[in-house]
């Protein structure tokens, strides 16, 4: 090849094309980072609609503060912003933390969902030794489950913990899988009791919008989860023992608030509980 034409040659290979440069109209940096096009897909559980819907078209602003939030690494965010918040915390509350080092003494135990959006201790403003936790996909207590049962009785007897709290709370993925007839997999018998909570209450459920019946199933859920906390013996001796209170609440994703629930029982149904449940040494 001549000379003129090893020049041309090399001045369109140096130029990648336009299409290259370009996806959906953003620059495509080639040499500084790496390209990962991720292969999405949606979740059973998704309650919102996917960010990458052929429908959706952002504004420029919106579109590249989504891009780089999706590229921030949050476990290592967070590993930084760990040393930050430890120091403060420490300025702030200067005996937390030698305190914590001598052991824990929480007032409440929450039994709640594992959605990453119900935070115990953020929603309710308090600090890290007060709260006791145990979560799981859509706050499900199985009366057989040793995990639960486990926390519950350590909690009760051993820490003494003053109030129990069932916390559900709206957008639930699991309620939202509860309410559809799909089949899930390893999920099917997790969701048991709460399909179980549907069918016994599915004339209510039927004349409510879905979201509404999605919102009414979630606080359904609550009350049947407390039914089985309430069945245990060792939370029974505590109530008539030294006053332990148990607590159902609704968490509103979409507000930050709490909604506590009228979870009380009549005097006829705590003496049948005591009756059927309660056991002696």
């Amino acid at each position: 090849m001549s000379a003129a034409g090893l020049a041309i040659r090399s001045r369109f290979l140096a130029r990648p094309s336009e299409a290259a440069h370009r996806i959906a109209g953003q620059p495509l940096l080639l040499a500084s980072c790496p390209v990962v096009i991720p292969a999405h897909r949606v979740s059973p559980f998704s309650t919102s609609a996917p960010s990458y819907c052929a429908n959706h078209k952002p504004s420029g602003a919106t579109q590249t503060n989504s891009t780089a939030s999706s590229t921030t690494d949050k476990y290592a965010a967070g590993l930084r912003k760990n040393k930050d918040w430890a120091a403060q915390t420490a300025r702030e509350h200067p005996e937390l933390f030698p305190t914590l080092a001598t052991g824990q003494q929480p007032q409440i135990l929450w039994l709640g969902c594992s959605d990453s959006r119900c935070a115990e201790t953020s929603m309710l403003g308090l600090l890290p030794g007060d709260v006791f936790v145990h979560r799981n996909i859509a706050n499900i207590l199985h009366p057989g489950d040793l995990s639960s049962g486990a926390v519950i009785e350590y909690a009760v007897k051993h820490l003494r913990v003053k109030h129990i709290v069932v916390c559900g709370h709206t957008s639930c993925g699991g309620v939202a899988a509860a309410m559809g007839n799909k089949q899930l997999g390893i999920l099917d018998p997790w969701l048991l009791p709460l399909r179980q909570v549907r069918e016994r209450n599915l004339a209510v459920l039927q004349k409510l919008s879905p979201v509404e019946a999605a919102e009414k199933l979630a606080e359904l859920n609550v009350r049947e989860s407390l039914n089985v906390v309430t069945q245990k013996d060792v939370v029974l001796s505590a109530i008539q023992e030294r006053g332990l209170q148990v607590h159902g609440l609704i968490y509103e994703v979409g507000s930050g608030v709490l909604r506590e629930l009228d979870t009380s029982d009549s005097d006829e149904a705590i003496k049948a509980r005591l009756v059927a449940f309660k056991t002696d040494a």
